[in-house]
C-alpha cells in the first residue's frame, strides 16, 4: 500500500492530488470529490476521508483531489463548472497508470453535484453521490448506475427533498436513520453502506 501526493497539471494551474494506491491487488479506481470549498471543503474532509478509507481498504486506488483553490490547488472556485474539469484532470492523470480498471465516483455534497456531471462525461461502474445537494445546485438527471446515501436527518439538505429527487429519476435511495449533512457519530454507518454497496 502506498500513499502518494503530487501537483499534477489540471486545466486552471496545479491540483492537489491524494492517490492511496492499495497495491497489485486493486479492483478499481475510485475517483472522490470533497465538499463546497468555499465553506471548508477539502479532500481531508472526515466523511471523504472516511469514503477514501472504506474504497482503499476494498482494493480500489483512492484519487482525492483538492478543486481549484483550494489547499495547493491553483485557481479560483468556479460554481462546479471548473471542479468537473478539474476532475476530470485528474482522472486523465490516473487511467493510464492504471489501465483496465473500471472506474467509481463518489463525491459528498457540492461534492455529488460535480461527480452527478461527470458520470455523464465517463463511464463510470458506480456513482456514489453522498448527501447530495439537491437544494442547492442543479443536479439535472441523474448519473448512469448511481445510488444516493443520505442522512435521515440532514439539517442542510432535508431527506424530504432528495426522496423527491430520487424517485422522479427511479435511483436507489439508502437512507442512515439519524444522520445528520456531516454523518457525525454516524461515519462507522456510511463505511458499512458502501462496503455492501461495493460487493454487491
Amino acid at each position: 500500500m502506498k500513499r502518494y501526493k503530487l501537483r499534477i497539471d489540471g486545466p486552471s494551474g496545479k491540483i492537489e492530488t491524494v492517490i492511496n494506491d492499495p497495491g497489485p491487488e486493486r479492483i478499481g479506481i475510485a475517483l472522490i470529490a470533497h465538499p463546497h470549498p468555499l465553506h471548508g471543503g477539502t479532500l481531508d474532509n472526515k466523511v471523504v476521508q472516511t469514503v477514501a478509507d472504506t474504497l482503499l481498504s476494498l482494493g480500489y486506488v483512492a484519487v482525492r483531489p483538492n478543486f481549484r483553490g483550494v489547499g495547493m490547488s491553483d485557481g479560483d472556485y468556479d460554481h462546479g463548472e471548473g471542479e468537473v474539469e478539474d476532475m476530470l484532470a485528474a482522472y486523465a492523470f490516473v487511467q493510464p497508470r492504471y489501465p483496465d480498471l473500471p472506474l467509481l465516483l463518489a463525491g459528498f455534497s457540492f461534492g455529488a453535484h460535480v461527480q452527478n456531471q461527470i458520470g455523464h462525461k465517463l463511464n463510470a461502474q458506480q456513482v456514489v453521490l453522498i448527501g447530495p445537494a439537491v437544494n442547492m445546485f442543479e443536479f439535472g438527471d441523474v448519473a448512469p448506475n448511481a445510488t444516493i446515501i443520505h442522512g435521515g436527518k440532514d439539517e442542510l439538505v432535508p431527506l424530504e427533498v432528495v426522496q423527491t429527487w430520487s424517485e422522479a429519476q427511479g435511483v436507489k435511495l439508502v437512507v442512515l436513520e439519524g444522520a445528520d449533512h456531516f454523518f457525525h457519530r454516524k461515519l462507522s454507518q456510511l463505511k458499512q453502506t458502501l462496503v455492501e454497496l461495493c460487493q454487491c
